[in-house]
């Protein structure tokens, strides 16, 4: 896929690195030259320019790509008038980060297609993290149970997918697992991605590095995790 990442902050610039190394294209744009300097070698194109100018926001090229992403945060006032810009210019496809309760408002009256919050996220996350005892990714289905994916835990290291019981024993039912390789994104850079693994294959053995992804409750997972450990 194309994206344009308006704002090459610390946030505008991880999240236009990882992109490309997944195999997207990316075009960057920031009113800063330095933090444009900074980024150029890493994306396809990158643009200094003022976001909140219409007639150079046109100069970019806003209808050819999939998805733009306004990843201002800190200048407030920016963030809202480029959004206001671009709807103005027609663009369909807009996600915005938010920074705040009130410039997330502002945003959902804009209408964009998603609105980012970077900091509550990691906020979120760490929370987890300190609860469990371990770096766990949570997308929540209800007030209970979650979707949870973590890093294989060594007590299951050698043990084949099939020998794996944990939703008999504890009720946290084992739905996908991944495993780490290593591939070239389109400028040739090396970078870790995740294949898929057949967990339905009883002869293949859970590995060091392997992510396993479950739905259950946090209850599950610690109760899991007291046992293991």
């Amino acid at each position: 896929m194309r994206y344009l990442i308006i704002g090459l902050g610390i946030y505008g610039t991880n999240l236009a690195i990882d992109l490309t190394d997944m195999g997207h294209e990316v075009i960057g744009a920031d009113i800063s030259s330095q933090k444009v300097e900074a980024i150029k070698d890493y994306i396809s194109t990158a643009y200094i320019l003022d976001s909140t100018d219409e007639q150079s926001l046109n100069a970019l090229p806003l209808k050819n790509v999939d998805l733009i992403i306004v990843a201002i945060g800190e200048n407030f006032g920016a963030s809202v008038k480029t959004v206001a810009l671009l709807k103005k210019i027609g663009v369909t496809k807009i996600y915005a980060r938010a920074i705040d309760e009130l410039h997330e408002s502002i945003l959902q009256g804009l209408k964009v297609d998603r609105i980012l919050t970077p900091e509550q996220r990691a906020a979120h996350d760490l929370t987890y993290e300190m609860e469990l005892g371990t770096h766990v990714d949570a997308l929540c289905v209800d007030k209970d149970y979650y979707v949870l994916n973590f890093k294989a835990p060594k007590y299951f290291f050698g043990m084949t997918y099939g020998e794996i019981t944990i939703d008999r024993a504890f009720g946290l039912k084992l739905i996908a697992a991944t495993r780490p390789f290593t591939k070239s994104n389109i400028l040739g850079i090396d970078h870790q991605s995740q294949r898929l693994l057949d967990i339905n294959d009883f002869s293949l053995k859970v590995e060091e590095g392997d992510i396993f992804t479950c739905f259950g409750s946090t209850r599950n997972y610690r109760n899991m995790y007291r046992y293991i450990n």
